[in-house]
């Protein structure tokens, strides 16, 4: 995995964007300018058409000059028209960039032992970056054209007439000044509706996917109290983003009309001074009726909607790519009180240092899932010299996969001390802690690629023979020879695999790896028990530290010990050993013996 960090969402990415692709951008302003020719030109040919025409007694040239403004709005036409491919050259390679930084974010945060909720990540991922996609698309149709016309109306308005211009332009101004303060109290209540909305999603979430245990611990007012909570805070931001957008809309409807009022009281005045026409005079209504007030009314309410929309979402998608921070664990201490919010795992940082071993030491380590929730690991403490081989075991929920993330470094505990070779687990290198400990989860991964992508992965300079070297270790040789050999494609270019063919596929890429450290956490669930001995005892050979997660009694019988994890009851020793002490140990044998699992 890369040690670099992911780039943020933010304005900084939007820069580099623009760089990346300046010839898009350039050519999308140069065809906005000539797409709102007819903006410029209107009241001008307007104005001409009356002046020099029909007032003039000239009724042929007034026709030629409507005619030439017919012409103007075929020509922006077929401006829109060569513009809106280039539209396309942005908003794409844009949406990719997204996902590309979230998805990144994403994996650097988890790696970092962040503990983002799926619920909140997947809206991220789908609702969240297709929303920008959406955003930039209408907005560069949309403001874009309405920015441009607005600008281009008032140059056509200081051309035709300066006085008009001077007593029109200041109304607009001054609406466009009231409305920027506006616009930032509307993206604060778009921010907290956003955040409500992804709380919403989270909770919902969880709650539907333990509904089982909800009823079953009779914890349905509870729950039920919680999402109405949660449904009735996304109420009120929602009504309190209509609020504001409706004062808007109003603010902005009197401010696109004032300069039309100020233009007919002014008119009289102008007219009998000589110092507008009365063809200039209908050009310049034109220009604010057809021009400048639906276009500041479109714009303002565009950006008031959309624009707010997009700098919400951009400010919730920067802070989900940007990497966790580190917050290193405390000793419990006066004052400190024994439970606290849940420590981060480490990030990058100039004092991290490769420790001396792959020794790991737990000293009285208690970890949970959030806040105030009980402990899945509390108090526990576990040498692990390098070499030695442990078995985990103990019922669902006690914590079994917890603990492989907490040795991976995934995580740092709540509580207690963690070291690898006596550094502490939040101190230590994180290149020297991907490269010397592997954690193969029960979903074993298989990348699209070849086979050699896939078993080179965690050590890209592995020779071919290394390969089916280890691949014969952990029996995944003949997988390898039906698939094709080492350059046979996998993943979504190549065949199926069954569950338990990936899983040998991430045994023979761990095994290849350098890692001086493997947690196997159920990563043989899928395999016979002859399949799953010959891979745990491939590993052994190897002389790393083993740990493995039992998924059968035998794992624990081929460990010299096994750690039976379940709160208070936990204990460790011998197979031997803990049938005689650990009840919980006798039951769980009992219990796989009845099932006839070996």
């Amino acid at each position: 995995m890369s040690e670099s960090a992911p780039r943020p969402v933010d304005r900084h990415l939007f820069a580099g964007f623009l760089r990346q692709h300046r010839g898009a951008a350039v050519a999308v302003a140069g065809w906005s300018l000539l797409e709102a020719v007819p903006a410029l030109a209107s009241g001008l040919l307007v104005a001409a058409a009356l002046d020099r025409g029909f007032l003039a007694g000239r009724p042929a040239e007034g026709f030629l000059w409507i005619g030439l403004l017919g012409a103007a709005m075929v020509f922006r036409a077929l401006m829109t028209r060569t513009l809106t491919p280039w539209l396309g050259r942005l908003v794409e390679p844009l949406r990719d960039e997204l996902v590309t930084a979230v998805a990144a974010g994403a994996v650097h945060r988890a790696a970092a032992g962040a503990r983002d909720t799926a619920g909140a990540g997947v809206a991220r991922l789908t609702v969240q970056v297709e929303t920008v996609r959406a955003l930039v698309s209408a907005l560069l149709r949309s403001a874009r054209q309405l920015g441009v016309s607005l600008l281009m109306a008032f140059v056509g308005l200081a051309a035709l007439s300066a006085p008009v211009a001077a007593v029109t332009l200041p109304p607009v101004l001054l609406t466009l000044l009231l409305c920027v303060p506006r616009l930032r109290v509307l993206a604060r209540r778009q921010r907290r509706q956003l955040r409500a909305e992804e709380a919403l999603t989270a909770a919902a979430g969880e709650t539907f996917d333990g509904i089982r245990d909800v009823v079953a611990c009779g914890a349905r007012d509870r729950v039920a109290d919680d999402l109405s909570a949660r449904i009735a805070d996304h109420r009120d931001a929602v009504r309190a983003v209509a609020r504001t957008a409706s004062a808007n809309t109003l603010l902005v409807s009197l401010g696109s009309h004032l300069p039309l009022l100020v233009l007919l009281l002014a008119a009289p005045r102008l007219l009998d001074r000589g110092a507008l026409s009365v063809g200039e005079l209908l050009g310049a209504t034109s220009y604010l009726i057809s021009g400048v007030a639906p276009a500041l009314r479109s714009l303002v309410a565009v950006l008031g909607s959309w624009g707010v929309q997009l700098a919400t979402v951009l400010g919730r998608l920067s802070r989900s790519t940007a990497p966790a921070r580190r917050v290193p664990a405390r000793t419990p201490g006066p004052d400190i009180p024994a439970r606290r919010a849940p420590a981060r795992a480490p990030g990058p940082d100039a004092s991290a240092r490769p420790p001396r071993s792959p020794d790991l030491s737990l000293v009285d380590v208690g970890y949970a899932y959030g806040p105030g929730a009980a402990p899945v690991i509390d108090g526990l403490s576990l040498d692990l010299p390098a070499g030695s081989h442990l078995t985990v075991v103990g019922p669902s929920g006690a914590g079994k996969s917890t603990l492989t993330t907490l040795l991976a470094g995934l995580a740092a505990p709540d509580d207690g001390r963690l070291t690898v070779g006596g550094v502490p687990v939040t101190e230590v290198d994180r290149a020297w802690l991907h490269r010397e400990v592997t954690l193969i989860p029960q979903e074993a991964y298989v990348f699209t690629g070849t086979v050699r992508d896939n078993l080179r992965y965690l050590n890209p300079r592995a020779r071919d023979a290394d390969l089916l070297a280890s691949a014969e270790a952990v029996g995944a040789r003949a997988l390898v020879d039906r698939l094709g050999g080492l350059d046979a494609p996998v993943g979504l270019d190549g065949p199926p695999l069954s569950s338990g063919e990936r899983q040998l596929v991430a045994l023979a890429r761990a095994h290849v790896s350098p890692a001086s450290v493997v947690l196997l956490d159920e990563a043989c669930c899928h395999l016979d028990p002859a399949a799953e001995e010959r891979a745990e005892r491939a590993f052994a050979a190897r002389g790393t530290t083993l740990v493995v997660v039992a998924h059968r009694i035998s794992s624990a019988l081929r460990a010299p010990r096994v750690l039976v994890l379940d709160g208070e009851r936990t204990a460790i020793g011998t197979h031997a050993q803990l049938l005689g002490e650990s009840p919980l140990y006798a039951d769980l044998v009992g219990h796989w013996a009845a099932a006839g699992t070996p």
